[in-house]
This record gives C-alpha cells, sequence and structure tokens, in this order.
C-alpha cells in the first residue's frame, strides 16, 4: 500500500463530510486535500483513542517531530509521506501544522472553556488552520480568501461542537463556553443527560446563531474569483448547514441521539453544489468575454 492509498483508506473509512467535498478536485489537488485530513486525523484519533494522558502526550510529540522530518524530506509515516510530496508544491507552511497539533493538545490540558475568546483560539488551531492550509492547496488569487478560510473554519468547529455536545460531555469535556451556560442556567451535568428541556433547546439555538454568523461572515469575505478555486469548501459548507438545519428540524436533540446526514443525502448535496458552483463559473466567464 503506497503513503497515498494509506490516506485514501483512512479517508474512505471515516465517512467524514469532508470526504464528500474531494470527489470533485483535479487529482493532485484531491491526493493533497485527503492527506492533509488524514493527518488531521491521526493526531485527532490519539487525543479521541487515547486514554493514558500521557501516553498520548509522548504520541503528540512525535508528530510534532515528525512535521519536522516532512519539512526536511525524512519522513516515515505514510501520512507524512504522502503530505511530504505535496509540501512545496502547494506552498504549505510548518508552523500550520504544529498549530493543529498544539490544538489537539488542548483537549489534554483543558476539558471546558469559560468564555467565548478561550473558545476561539481552539477552533482557530483545530479548524480554521486546516481552512488556511485548504486555500493553499485549492488556489486563490485574493487574499480575502484568507479570511473566508478562517470564519469557515471557526463555522464548521462550532457545527461540530453543536453535534457532538453529547458524545464529548460523556468524555468529559465541554465545548460549549461556561458564559454561555450561565446565560440559559444550563450546568455540566445537564449535558450528560439524555433530555432536551427547553434551557437545552435555548442554549443551542444560541449556538447555532453563532455558528451562522460565521458562516455568513466567510462568504462576505469571498471574493467572485476565488468562488470555483474554493468550490469543495462551499460544498462543505453546504452539508454542515443542512446538518445544522436537520438539527433544528429535529427539535435540538442531541443529547438524546446523533443527528447526521444519510451518505446518500451528502453525495446529493455535493453533486447539487458542485453543479450549482460550475454553471455560475461559466456564466461569469462568458460575461468577462462579453
Amino acid at each position: 500500500m503506497t503513503p497515498q492509498e494509506y490516506c485514501q483508506n483512512k479517508a474512505a473509512k471515516s465517512g467524514s463530510s469532508f470526504y464528500y467535498s474531494f470527489r470533485f478536485l483535479p487529482e493532485k489537488q484531491r491526493d493533497a486535500i485527503i492527506a492533509l485530513y488524514a493527518f488531521c486525523r491521526e493526531v485527532d484519533d490519539i487525543v479521541d483513542e487515547i486514554a493514558d494522558e500521557n501516553v498520548a502526550r509522548t504520541k503528540l510529540d512525535w508528530w510534532r517531530k515528525e512535521v519536522k522530518n516532512i519539512f526536511h524530506g525524512t519522513a516515515s509515516h505514510p501520512v507524512a509521506k504522502a503530505l511530504q510530496a505535496h509540501i512545496k508544491t502547494f506552498n504549505l507552511a510548518e508552523e500550520y501544522f504544529y498549530e493543529i497539533i498544539d490544538g489537539m493538545a488542548m483537549d489534554l490540558d483543558c476539558n471546558a472553556y469559560q468564555t467565548q475568546t478561550e473558545l476561539t483560539l481552539y477552533c482557530y488551531r483545530v479548524a480554521s488552520v486546516v481552512g488556511l492550509l485548504s486555500v493553499e492547496i485549492f488556489g486563490y488569487e485574493n487574499r480575502k480568501t484568507l479570511k473566508y478560510a478562517h470564519e469557515l473554519g471557526m463555522a464548521f468547529q462550532m457545527t461540530n461542537i453543536i453535534r457532538d455536545v453529547y458524545e464529548d460531555a460523556m468524555r468529559g469535556r465541554v465545548y460549549l463556553p461556561k458564559e454561555d451556560l450561565d446565560k440559559f442556567s444550563v450546568t455540566y451535568e445537564d449535558l450528560q443527560k439524555q433530555e432536551t428541556p427547553d434551557k437545552i433547546v435555548a442554549l443551542l439555538k444560541y449556538q447555532k446563531q453563532k455558528a451562522m454568523e460565521h458562516y455568513k461572515k466567510a462568504f462576505e469575505y469571498l471574493p467572485d474569483e476565488d468562488r470555483y478555486s474554493q468550490r469543495s469548501g462551499i460544498i462543505m459548507s453546504d452539508i454542515y448547514q443542512a446538518t445544522l438545519n436537520e438539527i433544528e428540524n429535529d427539535g435540538f436533540r442531541v443529547l438524546e441521539h446523533r443527528v447526521k446526514l444519510t451518505p446518500l443525502r451528502k453525495l446529493w448535496i455535493a453533486w447539487k453544489t458542485a453543479r450549482r458552483e460550475k454553471k455560475r463559473f461559466s456564466q461569469n466567464s462568458l460575461k468577462k468575454m462579453a
């Protein structure tokens, strides 16, 4: 199995919404983004699956050294070898990979956040930085697209937090800021009960509004000339916003059961969005030629 095949298998097995957005990219970009995604999965799995904190820290430290190896051409892990082949082609910054690992390490250092400001740093490291790397792979002309990537990463992570709030709480992690819980008289213990009282609905509705503000800001920043190159992010956005709407339509009962879209629905959204963006790009190209 080649390093790229290893990454491909890891991405496919994850069932993540990201995988559906990659399918519409040219081969070189698709291989690079899948390698980046596999890297994120590797370091995220360390924190989620290893119960011994010392072992988890040791493994994250190993990955910090492996990132250095990637940029020196001496990587040993299949994911690192796959990434190594794309670093120069897409001008991927070394410091961003350390930021991602530092974000994962925050789960070992902190199991609850007091304020939105504290949470913002976490979201930046584990999601916005991934967006900034992705933008380099997709390509852009206008630097405003970097602001789009930052905001979209924030929106994605806040969507994940809403969707996974019960699972995270059962792991002893609460990402919703304490100041927001207090605002709606919700306790940490409430998030471990498979019940959806009005105060939980109000809290999660508020969180959805905050996430939607980030989606709105992201697309306000995205310039028309970069829209088609960034179509994978747009596909992801449509899938994630559909998930948020499904959660709301279900009465925000994420503490009672996991709300998710079927693979077929994700594929349908991905195809429909890719088709829409291609049509928009073609129409804009014709206007420029006229």
